[in-house]
C-alpha cells in the first residue's frame, strides 16, 4: 500500500508542476513576469530574506531546540535552498501578485543552483554537492514548461484561455499529492514528535513570514508573495540532496521529509487564511462604498 501511495504522491506532484508552470506560462507575459523584479531593492530584500536570514534563522532555531547534527543539518538544507513551483499556487491563494511571485520564483530557483554548491560545503565538512543535479529538474520540470507555455501565450494569445482549466488540474493534482505523501509519511511524522524536529519548523516558518510580510514590498500583494516565497523553501532541492550526499546519514533525509510536509501544510493554510482576509475586506470596502 505505502508502494502506492509513493507512486501516487510521486505522480500528482508531477502532474502539479508541469500543469501549474505550462498554466502560468499561459496566463502571463514575459513582461508582466520581468516587470516587478525591475524593482531593485525588492530583489535585493528578497535575496537577503531566502539566503541569508533563512539559513541563519533554520541554523539558529535548531540550536534553540538542542536538534542533532542531523537533524540540524536537515533544517539547513531547507534553510539554504530557495523557489519552488508552489509558490504561484500559494500566491493565488493569497489573492496576491501572481506575476511577481513567478519572476520571484525563477529568479530564486536560479540563484538557488549556484548558491548551494558554494555555500553547503562551507557549512558542512565533506560535503560536495553537483550544480547539474539540483539545476537538472528545475530546468525541465519547471523553467523548461514555462518559458515553451510563455512563448506560445506571445505567439497564439488565444491560448491563454487553456489556463483556467490547468489550473484547475494543478489545484486538484496538489491536494492528491500533498493527502499521498502525508499518508506515506504519517510513521515518519510520529517518530519526530517530541525531538523537537515539529515545533522548530513551525518557528522556521513563521519567523520567515514574517520577515518576507515586513520587509517585502510597498503593497498587500507584494507583502504576502514575499512573505510566502520567503518561507517557501526549495523541497525538491533539499531532498535531492539530503538523499544523495547523506546516504549514511538517513536522518537528515527523514527530517527533510518530515518539515517539508509541515512547512507546505502551515503555508498552504497561512495563503487560505490570507486570501479570505483579503476577500473579505474587499466585500466590505464595496459594502462601504454602496
Amino acid at each position: 500500500m505505502t508502494d502506492v501511495l509513493t507512486g501516487i504522491a510521486q505522480v500528482a506532484i508531477l502532474t502539479f508542476v508541469l500543469t501549474s508552470m505550462v498554466g502560468l506560462g499561459l496566463s502571463l507575459t514575459v513582461g508582466q513576469v520581468l516587470a516587478p523584479l525591475r524593482d531593485v531593492r525588492l530583489v535585493l530584500l528578497g535575496l537577503v530574506h531566502s539566503f541569508v536570514v533563512a539559513p541563519a534563522a533554520a541554523w539558529g532555531i535548531a540550536a534553540l531546540f538542542g536538534l542533532s547534527d542531523a537533524q540540524t543539518l536537515g533544517l539547513l538544507l531547507l534553510g539554504v535552498a530557495a523557489g519552488a513551483p508552489f509558490l504561484p499556487k500559494l500566491a493565488q491563494l493569497a489573492h496576491g501578485e501572481v506575476a511577481y511571485a513567478v519572476g520571484l520564483m525563477v529568479l530564486l530557483m536560479v540563484v538557488t543552483v549556484a548558491y548551494v554548491p558554494l555555500v553547503l560545503p562551507l557549512l558542512v565538512d565533506g560535503v560536495t554537492v553537483s550544480a547539474w543535479d539540483i539545476a537538472r529538474p528545475l530546468l525541465l520540470l519547471m523553467l523548461l514548461p514555462l518559458a515553451v507555455a510563455l512563448a506560445v501565450r506571445a505567439r497564439y494569445p488565444g491560448s491563454a484561455s487553456l489556463a483556467p482549466i490547468l489550473n484547475r488540474v494543478s489545484t486538484t493534482a496538489l491536494a492528491l499529492g500533498i493527502g499521498a505523501a502525508v499518508l506515506v509519511g504519517l510513521p515518519a511524522i510520529w517518530d519526530q514528535v517530541g525531538t523537537g524536529v515539529l515545533l522548530a519548523t513551525v518557528l522556521l516558518t513563521v519567523v520567515l513570514l514574517a520577515v518576507g510580510w515586513l520587509l517585502g514590498g510597498s503593497g498587500r500583494a507584494q507583502r504576502a508573495v514575499t512573505s510566502l516565497g520567503t518561507a517557501q523553501r526549495n523541497l525538491s532541492a533539499a531532498l535531492l540532496i539530503a538523499g544523495t550526499s547523506f546516504v549514511d546519514t538517513p536522518e537528515v533525509l527523514v527530517t527533510v521529509m518530515v518539515a517539508s510536509l509541515l512547512l507546505t501544510a502551515v503555508l498552504l493554510l497561512v495563503a487560505a487564511e490570507l486570501g479570505k482576509r483579503d476577500g473579505a475586506s474587499a466585500g466590505e470596502s464595496a459594502g462601504a462604498r454602496t
